[in-house]
């Protein structure tokens, strides 16, 4: 029998990972890991097809649509059970439920500014992270026109978020 060499390997991971800072208050800072090949819009953005300002505009978006807890819940949320039974004065800025109603605000606004035409692009790559083909065979789209659809809707997001160019 041949002789098992057990050589050390290195593993190439070959997926795009950040750190990715959440603000829960301004005591607390804690970071998460990002894949970045994860959502089509980055996917998109890795390769060139979009800027900088575009990705910027969707995430935005993508964010108030997660903040205004707009998508299907797995399990029950635990942020607003006290840390402790100290009070410590008044409380600073917003509560959970008022940053919800601002997020919300800001999402409806940016589809209202997208119009019926581009918002349904919008919230199906950007928000629900369906793939830009699958998206075009659920609106019955031409192959290859959902990019250059999402493009224009990222431009028009980017104005709306006042992102400088």
């Amino acid at each position: 029998m041949p002789a098992i060499s057990h050589s050390k390997q290195k593993f190439h991971d070959p997926r795009m990972l950040v750190e990715h800072p959440v603000t829960e208050s301004r005591a607390t800072q804690r970071t998460v890991m990002i894949n970045l090949s994860e959502s089509p819009l980055s996917w998109l953005h890795a390769r060139g097809h979009l800027s900088n300002r575009q990705m910027l505009a969707g995430e935005t978006l993508r964010g108030d649509y997660e903040s205004a807890a707009l998508g299907p819940h797995v399990t029950m949320s635990w942020e607003n059970i006290p840390r402790s039974r100290q009070k410590r004065g008044a409380p600073s800025g917003l509560n959970r439920t008022e940053r919800m109603m601002q997020a919300k605000n800001r999402f409806d606004g940016a589809m209202i500014a997208l119009g019926p035409d581009l918002s349904d692009i919008a919230w199906r790559v950007i928000c629900v992270g369906e793939s830009v083909p699958a998206a075009e065979r659920e609106m019955s789209w031409p192959v290859r026109s959902g990019k250059l659809v999402l493009k224009i809707a990222l431009d028009r997001l980017a104005a709306f978020y006042r992102i400088p160019s």
